[in-house]
């Protein structure tokens, strides 16, 4: 009688028990953007409190440590204030107009309509255009000769030809302005938070409402409001530390102009920094931000939590 040998299963390689592991298996697949973020950001952040701690110049790149003066001489000079001003007045402005506009944008796409899926797909539009091309078109609409806006409250009988105003010539305007482009660019994200929240309220609890009598804006503002509160402010909260850090629309349409008014904190720290070669007063202006930017981010994470609780 012939016994038949069994066949005995060949060892797996230590590298697919390895990777069998979901700790080790979620570690890798993390790795490429830690890395990323690391190189990204973490880097140029370091050089940027390197800078701000020196008096490195492009004229004199010798490294000396001076501690925390670069950050009192901008703290002391008054247009260093003023652009801190501006930089709050273009965030917040912008936001809250970016919040009305994707709220009432969101309310009209949930309604059915002919077209709503077009539509939906080209309220992305200013998210997605380049933001050259984008302000390049809006700095023509605000031109002091060109304007359409203006050609249109002449055509309209709002103002004569003498009139018109000069958008972007003056400073109360001219801030007005580039709050608007800004605000044109985030409101897209604004409509996606809001459309993604209000579709997640439970129909019932819209239903009971109206059964109880509550009319559109008692469910808007006392049912609806509150429970997508949580996921709202978290798109706030990245509309905020995008557009605080941002420089495009002020560089692109006003130079910081006229006078200093539009300039922000992203825009000053490269002028100074890059254009103007003073490196370490340009990054003491970098870095400044990083705190003003820490205090809002925990502060609305902190209303969020006790939201939830």
């Amino acid at each position: 009688m012939v016994a038949i040998a069994e066949s005995v299963p060949k060892p797996a390689p230590r590298f697919q028990f390895i990777l069998d592991r979901r700790d080790v298996l979620g570690s890798l697949m993390v790795a490429p953007a830690i890395l990323y973020v690391l190189l990204l950001v973490g880097v140029p952040f370091l050089m940027a409190v390197y800078y701000s701690l020196s008096a490195y110049t492009i004229y004199d790149p010798s490294w000396s440590f001076v501690g925390l003066s670069n950050f009192e001489d901008i703290i002391e000079d008054p247009t260093f204030r003023q652009t801190l001003y501006n930089t709050f007045i273009f965030t917040f402005g912008s936001q809250i107009l970016g919040l009305i506009l994707g709220k009432f944008g969101a309310f009209l796409l949930l309604r059915p309509f002919p077209g709503r899926k077009i539509v939906r797909a080209l309220i992305i539009l200013p998210w997605v255009v380049p933001i050259a091309l984008a302000t390049v078109a809006w700095q023509w609409m605000f031109d002091s000769l060109y304007s359409v806006i203006n050609w249109t409250l002449i055509a309209m009988g709002i103002v004569t030809r003498d009139e018109a105003p000069n958008w972007l010539g003056t400073p109360e305007l001219a801030m007005l302005a580039v709050i608007v482009v800004n605000a044109w660019r985030f409101f897209p994200f604004a409509i996606v938070i809001f459309l993604a929240g209000i579709t997640a309220v439970p129909q019932d609890v819209i239903d009971a409402a109206t059964v109880d009598g509550a009319g559109f804006w008692r469910r808007n503002y006392q049912i609806i409001l509150p429970m997508i509160l949580p996921i709202m402010t978290i798109g706030v909260v990245f509309g905020i530390v995008f557009t605080f850090t941002d420089l495009s629309i002020v560089y692109l349409m006003t130079q910081g102009g006229p006078i200093g008014a539009t300039s922000v904190l992203g825009f000053a720290g490269f002028q100074t920094g890059i254009v103007s070669g003073d490196v370490s007063h340009g990054a003491a202006i970098s870095v400044f931000m990083l705190p003003l930017l820490l205090i809002v981010v925990v502060t609305m994470l902190r209303f969020i939590r006790r939201r939830e609780i």
